[in-house]
């Protein structure tokens, strides 16, 4: 396989987590690949922590930021869209550890015009407390099985969707597992890059957490007529523990104005197309 990718990493202050994620990087089954660390204004503790850990691996890391002015994700992602080398683009959160395989997977199963849509595993805190960078070293965090599932379902341990841990590459198992209904996640979705200059990126429109951003991209690119194909229980991915991120109220409402918007080009987004 000689496809390369750009991976874009949303990231704010989460130094452990990044640590992870960077070390699960370190062992992926495909290796051509370029990371872009999209900055949302952490400051200079995690500069430092990027700075250090490229010194000492093979990693093609590209730290990009801006400086802390509130919750500004979408522009930080235009930002590293527009630094990143290659024609193809895998989006992941700062706060998920991805699979050794997922590169690939996400790779063997792109095509032109079509969204790639992952899921991810909410780890429980203690699960996530576990998580450290010999057990990645040594592939033990990713070692869900039938029983971890049906266990977690018995225990009630506050871990969620673990069954999406499940490496399964069989297409009629599968199924099993599968949804009719195929939606982008941000914290696991892959496209080309001409499909999201096509609608000229994220909206920065969107400026607090916890809702509108997956939901107006997915919006637009369907408008676009993008193709949309779940990669669920192939492209795997681990999300960290962290509290309830309280959503914002301006996103929702300025979403519910953008579902009447049959235009699939933001306004404000790779290019700023805002007359005057």
């Amino acid at each position: 396989m000689k496809k390369k990718a750009s991976l874009i990493i949303s990231v704010y202050k989460k130094i452990r987590e990044l640590e992870l994620i960077l070390n699960a990087l370190k062992i992926q089954t495909f290796k051509d690949f370029e990371i872009l660390i999209a900055d949302d204004g952490s400051g200079g503790e995690l500069s430092k922590f990027i700075s250090d850990f490229k010194k000492t691996s093979d990693l093609d890391i590209t730290h990009v930021f801006q400086n802390d002015s509130g919750f500004r994700k979408n522009r930080i992602l235009n930002k590293a869209i527009k630094k990143s080398n290659y024609n193809y683009l895998i989006f992941i959160d700062g706060d998920c550890v991805p699979h050794s395989d997922f590169i690939r997977q996400h790779l063997l199963y792109m095509k032109n015009n079509t969204v790639l849509c992952g899921r991810r595993v909410n780890l429980s805190k203690s699960l996530s407390d576990r998580i450290s960078i010999d057990r990645i070293i040594h592939k033990d965090y990713e070692k869900i099985r039938l029983k971890h599932v049906l266990d977690s379902w018995k225990k009630n341990d506050r871990s969620t969707f673990v069954e999406e841990g499940l490496l399964i590459r069989n297409k009629i198992l599968r199924k099993l597992f599968s949804k009719k209904e195929v939606h982008i996640v941000g914290c696991n979705f892959s496209l080309n890059k001409q499909l999201i200059e096509k609608i000229n990126g994220f909206d920065e429109n969107y400026i607090g957490p916890g809702f509108g951003e997956d939901s107006d991209i997915e919006l637009r690119l369907r408008l676009a007529g993008a193709e949309f194909f779940s990669v669920k229980n192939l492209a795997v991915i681990f999300h960290m523990y962290h509290g309830i991120t309280k959503a914002s109220s301006k996103n929702a409402s300025y979403y519910m104005k953008a579902l009447k918007n049959t235009d699939y080009v933001c306004k404000s987004g790779l290019v700023n197309l805002n007359s005057g």
